[in-house]
C-alpha cells in the first residue's frame, strides 16, 4: 500500500484509509467479524483508521478500539465529533463545552490516550469558529490529539478557519475530509483547490456514492425504497427524480466504461478518486470481508489520460448530479428565517 503525507503534518499514512461507520449497528453489529475486518485491512497495508463518535452511537469507535490493542502505535486514529449524541441541545455541536466534553469520551470509547487526527464532523453556525480552535489548540497542547481537521467544509469556511488560526495563534486545520465520487464531483469546484492552498491533506469519503457505483444498480427497478439507506434518503435514490434518473443514466454508461477498460466498476470509482492531486487517502467503508478483500484488490488500478477523459464526458468536471450528495446544505439557505425580513 503506498504513502502519502497528511497536509504537511510529517505523518505517513496510506491511500487506502478504512472507514469505520459500518462497524456497529449502523452496518456489521458482529464485534468479532468487524475486528477481523480492521485486522485484514492492517495486514494489508493500510495504516489510517477513520472513525467518529456518532457511528452507531459510539459502538463503532468501542470496536475500532477492540480491534487496536496491540497495534495502536503503528496506526494513525482519526475520529470525528459534532453531530447529537444525547437529547439534550448541548451535547453536540462545535462548542467548547461539547469538545471538551466528547474528546475525553472518544478517547474511552477508542482505548487511547491520545488521538491521531480529531475532525470536526460538519461546520456548526451557532459557534464561532475562533472558539472551537481555541479549544482544539489546548487538546493538542495537552497531548490528547495530534492533529486536526475538518469534514464537509464549504471552501469558504475553510478559508474562514486557517484565516482565524493565523491571526489568533491557533492550530489550524491539517485536514479536510470531503465527499467525492465520479456521481459527486462539486469540490473540485473550489473545496480541493481550497485545501491544496493551503496545503491540507484531503480525506475524500464515499468513493461509492453510497452503493451507487458498486455495480448494484443497473436499471430502476433495482432501487428498492422500502428498505435501508434507500428508505431514509428518498431524495438521493428514487429514480423517479430527475436528478436520480441521471444518475442512473451515468452509472450505466460508467459500467460499459469499466467494462471496456477491464475493469469493475468500484474500481473505476476508486481509481479516479485517488487520481486527483488534491487526495491524500481515500477513505473506504467495507461491511464485510468481502468487500474489502474486492477493494484491496483494486488498490493498484491506475488510470489513463483516455479513460479520465472518456469520465469527464460522461460526469463534467465539478459536477454533482444530485445537489443532496454534497451532504451540506448552508443555513441560509436550510432556515427561511435567514432569507426573510
Amino acid at each position: 500500500m503506498k504513502r502519502r503525507i497528511l497536509g504537511g503534518t510529517g505523518i505517513s499514512v496510506s491511500e487506502y484509509a478504512l472507514g469505520a461507520m459500518m462497524f456497529g449497528a449502523l452496518g456489521n453489529p458482529d464485534h468479532d467479524d468487524s475486528v477481523r475486518i480492521i485486522h485484514r485491512a492492517l495486514d494489508a497495508g493500510i495504516n489510517f483508521v477513520d472513525t467518529a463518535d456518532v457511528y452507531s452511537e459510539g459502538e463503532s469507535e468501542e470496536i475500532v478500539g477492540k480491534a487496536l490493542k496491540g497495534r495502536r502505535d503503528d496506526i494513525v486514529l482519526a475520529t470525528k465529533a459534532h453531530f447529537p449524541m444525547g437529547d439534550d441541545p448541548n451535547d453536540g455541536g462545535n462548542s467548547r463545552r461539547w469538545i471538551t466534553q466528547e474528546v475525553e469520551n472518544s478517547l474511552r470509547r477508542l482505548g487511547t490516550d491520545y488521538i491521531d487526527l480529531y475532525q470536526i464532523h460538519r461546520p456548526d453556525p451557532t459557534t464561532d469558529v475562533d472558539e472551537t480552535l481555541s479549544v482544539l489548540s489546548d487538546l493538542v497542547r495537552a497531548g490528547k490529539v495530534r492533529a486536526v481537521g475538518s469534514s464537509t467544509f464549504p471552501a469558504e469556511q475553510i478559508v474562514e478557519a486557517q484565516w482565524v488560526s493565523d491571526r489568533r495563534g491557533h492550530v489550524r486545520f491539517r485536514s479536510e475530509q470531503p465527499p467525492y465520487s465520479i456521481l459527486a464531483r462539486g469540490v473540485e469546484a473550489a473545496v480541493l483547490p481550497t485545501a491544496r492552498k493551503y496545503g491540507m491533506g484531503v480525506l475524500s469519503w464515499g468513493p461509492l456514492s453510497a452503493g451507487w457505483l458498486t455495480g448494484r444498480y443497473t436499471k430502476a427497478s433495482d432501487i428498492d425504497l422500502s428498505g435501508g439507506r434507500a428508505a431514509v434518503e428518498k431524495h438521493k435514490f428514487d429514480p423517479s427524480l430527475p436528478d436520480n434518473a441521471r444518475k442512473l443514466e451515468a452509472v450505466g454508461a460508467l459500467a460499459e466504461l469499466a467494462s471496456d477498460t477491464g475493469l469493475s466498476l468500484p474500481h473505476l470509482a476508486v481509481a479516479f478518486v485517488r487520481a486527483h492531486p488534491a487526495i491524500t487517502s481515500v477513505i473506504i467503508g467495507p461491511r464485510t470481508m468481502e468487500q474489502l478483500e474486492d477493494l484491496l484488490a483494486g488498490s493498484e488500478v491506475e488510470l489513463s489520460e483516455d479513460v479520465l477523459d472518456r469520465i469527464d464526458e460522461i460526469v463534467p468536471p465539478g459536477t454533482d448530479l444530485n445537489r443532496a450528495d454534497s451532504y451540506y446544505v448552508p443555513p441560509a439557505l436550510a432556515d427561511k428565517s435567514l432569507r426573510r425580513r
